[in-house]
């Protein structure tokens, strides 16, 4: 059985989407709800590691949030990014799964089966 974590927003179509294939697929699943439980910037940064994206790239730029913080300005930092994401997590691309110490956005749900 494939352990996997999915970093899950229960409120999101396509984060319940991913965690009922993941069910389907028999894992073990380990849900983190990340706007309970915030990830932390190392957390973040090991997951762009995993991802092989930038802090940019997992963002919802469609949210007020984006838009309020000014966080299309092109010369914000890779850390100013993460700590954004840190300190409003609704900002955060979901749902992200972690599976064989790799990670996958679950858009569309069935990209994470890559991982499994």
């Amino acid at each position: 059985m494939t352990h996997v974590s999915i970093i899950h927003n229960p409120r999101c179509s396509k984060s319940r989407q991913t965690l009922s294939l993941l069910e389907e697929h028999n894992c073990e699943i380990q849900v983190v709800e990340y706007l309970k439980s915030p990830l932390k910037s190392g957390e973040i940064e090991g997951l762009l590691v995993k991802l092989g994206l930038t802090a940019r790239e997992i963002m919802r730029t469609k949210e007020t949030e984006y838009k309020e913080q000014n966080l299309a300005d092109p010369s914000l930092s890779e850390a100013q990014l993460i700590e954004a994401i840190v300190k409003t997590p609704k900002l955060l691309e979901r749902p992200i799964v972690l599976a064989n110490d790799k990670a996958a956005i679950g858009r569309p749900p069935e990209n994470v089966l890559a991982i499994l």
